[in-house]
């Protein structure tokens, strides 16, 4: 299992349950996904850092994130290494996970056409990341 800072993120479900919400659980753990429109950061665009509500690694930088209409957070690109990318079984979508703890992010399209030197959109439920100001 992937590790951050020496300290493995192998945890079991209770684990999981007993450091997240329940809403939480169900989106990093569960693969869910929020109603669009709803998170707290889809229109918020303060300067900093947003890291994994479920192990707090570091993902995704502050002028990565962009306006893109889809009701959730949307980013062009992680931080390297933070992030894996998995397809789903239907081959139609490719899943974000944290790379750390496996934390489920939402899913990443490519070739959308938006003006971002990726031409990505990491479309993340606001559930999934923590934001936090520069120290």
């Amino acid at each position: 299992m992937a590790s951050s800072g020496g300290v493995s993120m192998a945890k079991s479900e209770e684990e999981w349950r007993a450091i997240l919400s329940p809403e939480q659980f169900r989106i990093l753990r569960l693969k869910g996904t929020e109603p669009p429109g709803t998170g707290e950061y889809n229109k918020f665009y303060g300067e900093g850092v947003y890291s994994c509500a479920g192990c707090g690694t570091p993902l995704y930088k502050s002028t990565t994130k962009f306006n893109s209409g889809c009701g959730w957070p949307a980013f062009f690109e992680g931080l390297p290494g933070a992030i894996n990318r998995t397809p789903d079984p239907d081959g139609r979508r490719t899943e974000i996970t944290c790379a750390a703890c496996g934390g489920h992010l939402g899913h990443v399209f490519k070739g959308e056409g938006f003006k971002t030197p990726t031409d990505e959109r990491h479309c993340v439920n606001s559930v999934s990341i923590k934001f936090a100001p520069p120290s």
